[in-house]
């Protein structure tokens, strides 16, 4: 769980079981994943998912990667590369994919820079060097969007870049803060948007943390599709905040497309059937396969 600092009212936790990556939880979502896609598949695509963690490590990075590979093999749809590996930030390696997943990819309290605590750790050169170069891999990325790339950012990969404005206008917001884990009822932004059909209209309950945001975040510069009332959560920074929180949304970013998702801090969230169709449909959405609408909501 990431630091929760500063006065909070009385609060609900409620923190789930770890669970074993083993062939029977392997077997449980391959049954429970869907055979087919909900949008037409133009041809199959590549995707990078990228579990690469330098801060907090959330337990479902492994169940997160492993959900993709399924989701992606059963449907058809995707070949997926799973890698830690920076260096593939480069603009030939990175053009080599479709899309990217960020899987949980926090960075460290101190720089909330991911490339720069990897190169950091790899190497004892100047700072400021190793500082120009983490700049490097992030502007790779920013550019690779701009010119058709997809981009999915799943959790905690929000803080990959947190201090970085560029960054977190091209996700769509930076980590503010999050309270202890809760059941939270998850509800649907516009029933009728192709992206969320699969769910109930009344939406769906979990148990997650309940992330709040900054920065990008206010400038609603983004399609939002699931969001919880802030009312409904416990245990939140005074003064508590008020009317609703976005956990999910979509963005064009120049020839580009990228989608945040936030509900699934524990591998149990990957047993709701509907969530696993959510996360097909989110990857083809960041490549290009679905027509949608996703100009943004704008500051309200």
């Amino acid at each position: 769980m990431l630091v929760l600092t500063g006065s909070v009212r009385p609060t609900y936790s409620q923190d789930l079981p770890v669970v074993p990556l083993d062939d029977v939880w392997k077997q449980k979502i391959r049954g429970l994943a869907p055979a087919k896609t909900s949008f037409p598949v133009s041809e199959k695509k590549r995707i990078l998912v990228f579990s690469l963690h330098t801060g907090f490590e959330h337990w479902v990075i492994p169940h997160t990667s492993e959900m993709i590979r399924i989701i992606s093999e059963k449907s058809g749809a995707f070949e997926v590369v799973d890698s830690k590996d920076i260096h593939l930030f480069e603009p030939e390696k990175l053009g080599k994919f479709d899309a990217v997943v960020l899987n949980n990819t926090c960075s460290k309290p101190e720089h909330r820079n991911l490339f720069w605590d990897k190169l950091r750790a790899e190497s004892d050169a100047d700072s400021l060097n190793l500082m120009q170069k983490a700049l490097e891999l992030e502007n790779n990325l920013l550019a690779y969007v701009q010119n058709g790339g997809g981009l999915m950012v799943v959790h905690g990969g929000i803080t990959t870049q947190n201090k970085s404005r560029a960054f977190s206008r091209l996700v769509g917001a930076s980590f503010d803060y999050h309270p202890p884990q809760q059941p939270i009822q998850i509800r649907l932004v516009d029933p009728e948007h192709p992206m969320v059909q699969v769910f109930p209209k009344e939406g769906f309950k979990h148990i997650d943390e309940p992330y709040f945001y900054s920065n990008a975040y206010e400038d609603k510069d983004f399609r939002p599709l699931l969001y919880f009332n802030n009312e409904e959560i416990t245990g939140q920074r005074e003064p508590a905040k008020t009317g609703k929180t976005y956990v999910a949304w979509i963005r064009a970013e120049g020839k580009g497309k990228v989608m945040y998702c936030s509900p699934s801090h524990n591998a149990q969230s990957f047993e709701n059937p509907d969530l696993l169709q959510f996360f097909l449909s989110g990857l083809q959405y960041v490549v290009g396969d679905v027509d949608c609408e996703d100009q943004p909501l704008g500051a309200s």
